[in-house]
């Protein structure tokens, strides 16, 4: 580490909150410069990037078109007060909402927030306004939407609300289906169907404490999804999971709403993940991926009926940034760039390389309980040698030779940056660049195989 990275880091132990700090490694690091996959300190080592800023920067860094085009919007319009329209907000409104009209068969409109939290927050209005007031919610555990005091709410995790008492929202948290730990004696399809059964239990009579059947009412106003959960691990439910709660959700009067922030814009080869499971919903939550991370614009898109100008007119929500001209500039051309060509062939086909990839290294290594992914949404569950029981030690270790900067790759020194999710912090994320080569998979899986066998070996 050079001097000036010391003096960085004294500067940020001394001036900056941690309030917002993860540091996995100590001392922490800092990194000088990206391009493409990579990320390069101070030193100009390389570290091949197997997270992406947890998927915003999905097209990867210093993408040169899209950069070109933030670029250009600096000296056309950067800047306009959101009480006046600007052609890009309007046209990416549109872009969005005609694909959703396509997809999901329901007219609907977007609203523009500058962050994933805020949007979870505009979504709570909307909720709340079409179920008359409710404030009780279903999430799932090991669900991750963000930690505005509303998003925190309904994120399972009580370390993000101990200290700040009980909000306006309350969730009750299910079991998400997580096919790897799934009980003994069940194909992964009857396991779908078993939650989905789990889940109708509690409608069956007014005993079992969220249903009214005399005044038809159920006590929950909503669930709130991530179809794959990002920070609970990449967990990938079976394919007839969605489709059974959602009739559960439609014979009760219970919105469902889509958390697409993390694997939203192609991350799992479809612009949506839900699209894979085959189900409407009725409020989708976006961000992230939308700018490829250069400008913190968000938002969600809704059926007409519970956002149209009369139940959510002017003024019932807003943000001075929201839809900015910067923002919606790129995220527009995200749209356009991922229209040109065939994303989802191309991040299927990586995402299957990929994964043959991580099963060769599971059969060398016993230490990975499971592998899975669906396009380039992947995951690799570190655990004892049994091959189930979570090894949260031997991952750390594994993050912290990363960072380290000293993998060999063909006599050059390397790193490689890694994300820890998963309910007992031992699995890896894996969210690369979508433009990432085979080449490039190749490398992270020596990297990978090179990494597990100097953590298992410390």
């Amino acid at each position: 580490m050079i001097n000036n990275d010391a003096q960085l880091l004294a500067d940020e132990a001394r001036y900056c909150s941690f309030g917002d700090t993860v540091h996995y490694v100590d001392p922490p690091k800092i990194f000088a410069r990206g391009d493409g996959s990579y990320l390069y300190d101070s030193d100009n080592t390389p570290f091949l990037d197997l997270q992406m800023w947890y998927s915003a920067v999905n097209f990867g860094y210093c993408n040169e078109r899209l950069n070109q085009v933030m670029k250009r919007q600096l000296d056309v319009l950067p800047q306009v007060a959101s009480q006046y329209l600007h052609p890009t907000k309007i046209e990416l409104a549109k872009a969005i909402a005609v694909d959703a009209e396509k997809k999901f068969g329901h007219a609907g409109r977007v609203h523009f927030n500058v962050g994933g939290s805020q949007s979870i927050e505009d979504s709570l209005k909307l909720v709340r306004n079409a179920s008359q007031g409710k404030s009780l919610m279903f999430a799932f555990e090991g669900g991750y939407h963000g930690r505005t005091l509303g998003a925190s709410s309904i994120t399972s995790s009580y370390r993000y609300r101990r200290r700040y008492g009980h909000f306006g929202e309350r969730a009750q948290f299910l079991p998400f289906p997580y096919p790897f730990r799934r009980p003994k004696g069940m194909t992964v399809e009857e396991y779908g169907e078993h939650c989905v059964q789990e889940f109708a239990r509690l409608f069956e009579t007014e005993y079992n404490g969220v249903w009214d059947p005399k005044a038809g009412q159920a006590e929950y106003a909503a669930f709130y999804v991530e179809p794959i959960q990002g920070t609970g691990g990449y967990v990938i439910p079976p394919r007839n999971f969605f489709s059974g709660l959602k009739k559960v959700l439609d014979q009760y009067g219970i919105l469902l709403v889509v958390d697409e922030i993390q694997m939203g814009f192609y991350r799992t080869g479809k612009l949506w993940s839900i699209e894979h499971f085959d189900v409407q919903p009725d409020i989708l939550v976006f961000g992230k991926a939308l700018t490829n991370g250069l400008n913190p614009l968000a938002g969600l898109w809704a059926r007409e009926e519970l956002i149209n100008p009369t139940l959510f007119p002017p003024g019932s929500t807003h943000s001075t940034f929201a839809s900015n001209p910067l923002g919606t500039a790129v995220g527009l051309e995200v749209m356009r760039m991922t229209a040109e060509q065939d994303y989802e062939s191309m991040i299927m086909a990586k995402g299957e390389h990929f994964l043959e990839g991580l099963r060769d290294l599971q059969k060398r290594h016993p230490e990975i309980g499971d592998v899975d992914g669906l396009g380039l949404a992947l995951r690799a569950e570190i655990c004892q040698e049994d091959g189930f029981t979570p090894n949260r030690e031997l991952l750390d270790r594994m993050v912290h030779i990363g960072l380290a900067g000293e993998l060999d790759w063909k006599g050059q020194k390397m790193g490689l940056v890694l994300d820890v999710g998963g309910y007992y912090k031992n699995v890896i994320t894996l969210a690369p660049s979508l433009h990432i080569s085979r080449e490039e998979i190749d490398q992270a899986l020596v990297l990978l195989d090179q990494l597990l066998t100097r953590a298992k070996a410390v």
